[in-house]
């Protein structure tokens, strides 16, 4: 989801992590799924990209159904 927004926005890995003040690299592993954002992260992540509410939730639920 992060990865398919970011594109959406036209930002680059590095001008996201400029915006939200993540770690590039931590980027990548969050887009790559290879590592879930802490709440914190993830609140930034939704505010830069402007995730829709919709789109949350169905991360939400597909993360909380590969727990």
């Amino acid at each position: 989801m992060f990865k398919e927004y970011r594109l959406l926005r036209g930002y680059t890995q590095e001008k996201l992590a400029e915006l939200t003040n993540i770690d590039t690299r931590n980027i990548q592993r969050i887009e790559n799924e290879n590592h879930l954002p802490n709440i914190v992260s993830f609140a930034k992540l939704v505010f830069a990209l402007q995730i829709s509410n919709e789109d949350i939730i169905k991360y939400l639920k597909a993360v909380s159904k590969e727990s």
